[in-house]
């Protein structure tokens, strides 16, 4: 586990790990989830690396490692994260591995990153878990619906206005968030289409250039990326190979996955080899690599 700081334009930093492996067949970019540190993905990533992969875990500017000592200065959109972010990650990893396959797991807004990158194309394949169209709307159960509505609509704007931050370890939200991001997402819920109706992001024909090919899956229990929410998502990626794969808990013998399990140790016998599996059959012959 080697430590990385990846420039981005200006003076800003994305701390980030390198996993490498001593005979590497690919690269596995593993982008994380809202308010959620590249230390949760670590079980996966240990995984991963231990199947012969480079991984690189990362933290988005104003989270984890990433975080400066005022959040309240942090300007960074989620906007900014899937741009930016992702890409300055992404094109690291290719000028670092040139000889070798890029692959990507997005959790959640990671794998919106994936979808609406412009270094997207670098890749050679990716994987989408969880990630949805965060539409207030779509959510699953009346009780799960009213919280998020309560969170973004009523909680999210007076928090950010009074503190200057989202104080999201004191309300279970995960990580503090900068005022920018949590803004912004509480904007988007608001949409009948995310982001996709947000017309400063272009989304669809940013989607729309996507040709790599992805795995999507979802859980029948994750209230928010349910199959209606992660159907709005996927829709504009007209262009890319898009495989859908919708998991029942008790289909593969667990008592639960939701919107944070795939990357918790009960997962890795289940689930973890399926996606392994998928990034290794996209890959080039192992000969390719140097």
């Amino acid at each position: 586990m080697e430590p990385v700081a990846i420039p981005l334009p200006g003076s800003n930093t994305i701390a980030a790990t390198l996993w490498q492996a001593p005979d590497p067949r690919a690269v596995v970019l593993l982008h994380p989830a809202t308010a959620v540190t590249q230390r949760y993905y670590e079980a996966f990533a240990h995984y991963l690396h231990g199947l012969g992969l480079h991984v690189l875990t990362y933290d988005y500017r104003g989270t984890g490692r990433s975080r400066p000592r005022d959040l309240r200065q942090c300007t960074v959109t989620m906007a900014g994260w899937m741009e930016d972010d992702n890409a300055a990650v992404t094109r690291w990893a290719a000028a670092r591995f040139p000889g070798l396959p890029l692959l990507a797991v997005g959790h959640s807004v990671g794998g919106h990153a994936i979808a609406l990158s412009s270094a997207t194309g670098l890749l050679t394949a990716g994987v989408l878990v969880a990630s949805h169209a965060g539409v207030t709307r779509t959510v699953r159960g009346a009780v799960e619906r009213a919280r998020v509505w309560c969170v973004m609509r009523l909680l999210a704007p007076v928090l950010c206005r009074l503190l200057g931050y989202m104080p999201g370890r004191r309300i279970g939200l995960g990580e503090d968030l900068p005022r920018t991001v949590m803004l912004q997402w509480s904007q988007w819920t608001t949409l009948p289409g995310y982001f996709l109706d947000d017309p400063t992001m272009e989304a669809r024909q940013r989607m729309a250039r996507v040709r790599v090919p992805l795995l999507v899956l979802g859980f029948d229990d994750d209230p928010w990326a349910n199959p209606r929410a992660i159907g709005i998502l996927v829709q504009p990626l007209v262009n890319a190979r898009v495989e859908r794969r919708q998991v029942a808990p008790r289909d593969v013998g667990l008592p639960a996955i939701g919107h944070m399990g795939f990357f918790r140790r009960q997962c890795a016998h289940a689930l973890w080899p399926q996606v392994a599996d998928w990034l290794l059959a996209h890959c080039p012959v192992k000969e390719a690599a140097r």
